[in-house]
């Protein structure tokens, strides 16, 4: 894996420091059973193992409704699984749009060659927290402008969580803020949507559709929509994280029978430098970059 990011990140200039380093709060714990973030927590079920990610505090509010018992921490939530088809825990999760996988679920990804010379000449960078912003920024760095657009109604949470990861992948870009929630805001983003080669995306579907993206709206030439589980289908419904993601695509270690993380939240950084290779590649149309696949291709 080390060898393949070395090869696929020497157009860019980064180090592998570059792409995988990121910073937090109090900073980042030993990968193992639990992630390096504390958020994210592989849990065996009957069949198998499940990674649950709980880093926002609504999900926290739904794990009640998870375990059907009433407890609200992980000793609950562990208790309950050890019980459960890894199957019907991930069908109960969706349903709650709990970022929740199966660990090695996922189909790898095809991914892109690493030596395309197709340079967008406009990017609207729409997306937050890791893997878009990346992509984003890798483009910019082969030669685009980069319009970022700031969601005044939903902020990114990255310049407060991750303030060094903030600027490496952020700075550079042109600063947009928009209110999305009004008209004016959705008519000022299309407009910029209009005039790009290429927008890129985190949102799942739906959301988008209602800012007039997508089907019967605008669709720009190139749109790498970042998604957890895919795009489009059953997957466009799922919520995933870098971590959960990770462990969809098996991208983990093994000490026996018992999983355990490696590095923070690969599939976010992983499916960013791989969506700017798929741009810059010569793709068109909608380009699905699933982080759980992008996973299991380098697990691969």
């Amino acid at each position: 894996m080390i060898s393949r990011l070395q090869e696929r990140l020497g157009r860019f200039g980064w180090s592998i420091a570059d792409l995988l380093d990121r910073d937090a709060p109090g900073g980042l714990g030993v990968p193992g059973v639990i992630s390096s973030n504390g958020c994210c927590r592989l849990v065996r079920c009957r069949d198998g193992w499940i990674a649950l990610n709980l880093s926002r505090p609504d999900d926290w509010d739904l794990v009640p409704a998870l375990t059907n018992n009433g407890g609200n921490g992980w000793s609950s939530i562990v208790s309950w699984a050890c019980g459960q088809d890894v199957e019907e825990v991930l069908h109960r999760g969706v349903e709650l749009h709990l970022p929740l996988s199966v660990v090695g679920e996922a189909e790898p990804q095809t991914l892109p060659p690493s030596d395309g010379d197709y340079v967008p000449r406009k990017v609207v960078d729409l997306s937050a927290l890791w893997a878009g912003p990346l992509c984003a920024a890798l483009l910019r760095l082969s030669g685009a402008q980069v319009v970022r657009i700031l969601s005044v109604g939903r902020p990114d949470p990255t310049p407060n969580a991750s303030p060094q990861l903030d600027r490496r992948i952020n700075s550079g870009k042109t600063l947009l803020a928009l209110d999305l929630r009004t008209q004016q805001g959705r008519e000022a983003l299309l407009r910029e949507v209009a005039d790009a080669d290429v927008l890129v995306t985190s949102a799942r579907p739906a959301a988008l559709m209602r800012l007039g993206l997508g089907i019967r709206g605008i669709v720009p030439p190139r749109w790498v929509a970042i998604s957890a589980h895919g795009f489009a289908g059953r997957g466009g419904c799922r919520v995933g994280f870098g971590d959960d993601c990770a462990a969809a695509g098996g991208l983990l270690t093994w000490r026996g029978d018992q999983p355990l993380f490696r590095g923070d939240a690969l599939a976010d950084p992983l499916t960013g430098l791989e969506g700017a290779l798929a741009v810059l590649s010569g793709a068109t149309g909608l380009i699905d970059m699933a982080m759980s696949r992008v996973a299991a291709a380098y697990a691969r």
